[in-house]
């Protein structure tokens, strides 16, 4: 890695063709930039680094738990799925400003340090709690920007084949591997609301309420109907009794057996005639109690007779709905979306990836790895423009992040330089367009004072103040007749600025005598009890 050598190679069908490495200042997933911008808007790995217990000590530690927690949602976002790629990504120029903090003018974290954070800070009993709760905050802070009418809620188990001698790694006679058997349950946008890493032989409906239950225990308060959908590993009389205490309208698939095919028998029979060439359809609603059940409950069956098949497809699925049966049914058969996001979870970013000895150091990369799905899927819904919106999350990361670019830094200014060739400028400027007015309807948080930067001042006498639109920024632009009243100084010397900022567009730009020469200063804003938008700006670019 890091600068170009003078001696360039050259190439045996051509030699007018020089080749050239620069692995400080070229990188090939510029298309992240977008997603730390939504990341700003929203504050989603800042969010995580603050619930995080910081137990390090000494005087060698030179990166934050935010810049940790970042690269490592990042670099999974991008397809590195494990730590041994950190060093090589340390010095990519796009890691290292999507990153932030110390990264940009050194190095992003080792694989040493990273691999240290993730398997001895992480694994810590308490941040591997908050960790797992994670994936549900990201959504509630998504879902701030606006009210929800619904929520359906799908749980699906999966495989992740594991290799060597890995603590909880058994066989499955189900999958017939050796693997690890996860737990996920989503919500009807295909974000993941909890995930849970389990032994490879356990049954798929295990610890289910360790995983649903935190969730249906966030939305107790949210005055919505609420749905739940399963397969039949799900048809337990504990859920049934759980979800109806909780007040959850559910469909779940119930295995078949004589008694239930009983009530359906007289729609058994072949219908008289040529067989169609679209399949046969016929539904039957009946009330059914097993021994196991503690009351009788709605029992839904299907029937399908097909051209070429000599008996009939016979299913059916339990449900408190009250709908007619061909709708409880379609309701239920969207279910399969969920199955259609863990296989985007599988190739997209991976998360079968799990190849650390310990149980625990597998627990965490499976929530970094939901988290990076989270943020792929969030950016999905809210960034891509209509013409794009089909996008899966692999067609994100092989169209959009895999994008090559070129560091040029300059005086004030680090310029990256795109390949158009890859993606339209037009197309990415819809999306960072996109996620700027997301960032405006976001809620603000309490104005927190920044932390003065380390640049050295240029020679320009020129001060300008910048509202970015992010989740503690009020997303305003100043106009640029606004009045500057400088106040007083900070302890570094640096000028203190209040101003009037109203809605518009421009930035503030002004010859400030007082003020530091070359330097930037940012605001952040608040509404006062005039309605008003008050920024107070002050440090350094």
């Amino acid at each position: 890695m890091g600068e170009a050598r003078k001696d360039a190679l050259r190439l045996g069908f051509d030699r007018a063709i020089k080749l050239e490495f620069h692995g400080a200042r070229v990188s090939s997933d510029a298309g992240l930039f977008p997603y730390r911008d939504l990341d700003d808007a929203a504050r989603l790995t800042e969010s995580v680094a603050a619930d995080l217990f910081d137990f390090r000590t000494g005087n060698n530690i030179r990166h934050s738990m935010t810049a940790l927690v970042r690269q490592s949602v990042f670099s999974r976002l991008a397809g590195y799925e494990d730590t041994n790629d950190a060093e090589r990504l340390s010095e990519d120029p796009v890691m290292r400003h999507v990153i932030g903090g110390r990264a940009v003018d050194r190095k992003a974290s080792s694989t040493s340090e990273i691999g240290r954070f993730e398997t001895d800070v992480l694994t810590h009993p308490d941040n591997l709690a908050a960790l797992m709760n994670m994936p549900g905050k990201w959504v509630d802070r998504i879902r701030q920007r606006r009210a929800i009418k619904k929520l359906i809620l799908d749980m699906d188990s999966s495989v992740s084949e594991t290799y060597g001698q890995q603590e909880g790694a058994l066989y499955n006679g189900h999958f017939a591997c050796t693997c690890y058997h996860p737990l996920f349950l989503f919500n009807q946008d295909g974000d993941l609301e909890r995930a849970l890493l389990r032994k490879g032989n356990v049954h798929s409906a295990d610890d289910w309420r360790s995983v649903l239950g935190p969730v249906v225990e966030r939305y107790k308060d949210v005055d919505i109907p609420k749905f739940f959908r399963g397969d039949a590993a799900f048809a337990q009389p504990g859920v049934y009794v759980y979800l109806e205490a909780e007040h959850y309208q559910y469909v779940i698939r119930l295995p078949g057996n004589n008694l239930l095919r009983e009530h359906v028998r007289h729609l058994l029979m072949r219908p008289v005639g040529r067989p169609p060439k679209k399949p046969v359809v016929r539904y039957h609603s009946f009330e059914y109690q097993a021994k196991s059940w503690d009351t009788p409950r709605r029992v839904i069956g299907k029937i399908q007779w097909h051209q070429s098949e000599l008996f009939p497809r016979v299913n059916f699925v339990v449900t408190n709905l009250t709908w007619s049966p061909k709708k409880v049914v379609a309701f239920y058969n969207k279910r399969g979306l969920a199955e259609q996001w863990i296989k985007e979870g599988k190739y997209a970013v991976n998360w079968t990836r799990l190849s650390c000895h310990d149980f625990d150091d597998n627990q965490v990369r499976l929530q970094l790895f939901t988290l990076a799905y989270n943020l792929g899927n969030f950016f999905r819904r809210l960034a891509l423009p209509a013409s794009v919106k089909h996008w899966t999350l692999t067609t994100l990361r092989e169209k959009l992040i895999k994008i090559g670019a070129k560091m040029v830094r300059h005086a004030r200014y680090v310029t990256f330089q795109l390949a158009e060739v890859a993606i339209p400028r037009r197309l990415y400027r819809a999306i960072l367009n996109r996620i700027r007015r997301f960032a405006v309807i976001m809620p603000r948080a309490s104005p927190t004072r920044p932390v003065a930067s380390t640049d050295k001042p240029t020679n320009k006498r020129r001060v300008t103040l910048s509202v970015r639109a992010n989740l503690a920024w009020s997303g305003f632009w100043g106009s640029r007749n606004a009045d500057l009243a400088p106040n007083s100084r900070t302890p570094d010397g640096v000028r203190d600025i209040n101003a009037w900022v109203p809605p518009g567009g421009g930035t503030l730009v002004r010859e400030e005598p007082g003020g530091v020469a070359g330097q930037r200063s940012y605001g952040k804003c608040r509404s006062n009890a005039n309605s008003r938008d008050w920024c107070h700006s002050w440090g350094r670019s």
